[in-house]
């Protein structure tokens, strides 16, 4: 069962990340308005390689970290002739080791280095189907080791289920501009973040929901404001991703 599980799993990510229609699209207008050719990206939790393959079309160089093997032998596969993608097979965390990562083989997209997070999801309704049904150990890097290796990031994307906290509990210095997942259920990770970045430099934040491809506020926001706005029944409806800056 569990090798049909990873088969399933691995067809259906690349489904939803590159059979959809415009997909691409909306990703090159939004991610446009940070990066442009030449800049350096890293997408951190790279899974099936759609942003990967977003941000190469925008002619950036990317380090794309995935710690799952399959997703890892499928994203070597998907971009082995391109000179501007590197592929590191390890998951970014506060500190680097080696650690235990929860693999979900049918639902491969929520896997996670947090046990803490897991075991919320757990309780909620919307995570009902989903089983942790495999441990995989796996190799750690942290941001401040990428950044002395392949130079600071124009941007940073963090998509990682629960581990966002503890990615930027890795770096020591502040990121021109990233982004990090959030779900409408998990908003103490929304907050680590935010009390993170703030710490680190004066940052100011937008938010997109779902795969929509745009920012949702005209304005830049305060981290008390994007805390409020993450109250209202739009942020509320549907996971997303939250964006920053410096100023």
């Amino acid at each position: 069962m569990s090798q049909l599980d990873r088969g399933l799993g691995l067809l259906r990510s690349i489904a939803i990340y590159h059979a959809i229609p415009l997909r691409q699209r909306r990703l090159r207008r939004l991610y446009g308005g940070f990066v442009g050719a030449g800049d350096l990206v890293f997408d951190i939790g790279a899974h099936a390689g759609n942003r990967v393959r977003g941000f190469a079309s925008l002619g950036c160089r990317v380090v794309a970290l995935e710690p799952q093997p399959d997703f890892a032998r499928l994203l070597r596969s998907l971009f082995r002739r391109s000179s501007q993608i590197t592929i590191i097979e390890a998951a970014v965390a506060e500190v680097s080791g080696r650690r235990w990562l929860s693999l979900s083989e049918r639902t491969p997209t929520v896997t996670t280095l947090a046990n803490t997070w897991r075991d919320a999801r757990a309780r909620d309704p919307d995570f009902a189907r989903v089983r942790w049904n495999r441990r995989i150990e796996i190799d750690t890097v942290t941001l401040d080791q990428l950044i002395d290796r392949f130079g600071l990031p124009t941007f940073v994307k963090i998509d990682v289920e629960g581990s966002e906290p503890a990615v930027l509990a890795g770096v020591s210095r502040a990121l021109p501009a990233l982004s990090f997942e959030y779900l409408p259920s998990a908003r103490v990770e929304v907050q680590q973040c935010l009390t993170r970045l703030m710490a680190l430099g004066p940052y100011r934040f937008n938010w997109s929901i779902g795969e929509s491809g745009q920012l949702e506020s005209e304005k830049w926001l305060e981290a008390t404001e994007l805390l409020e706005v993450q109250q209202t029944p739009a942020a509320l409806s549907r996971p997303g991703d939250i964006y920053a800056r410096l100023l």
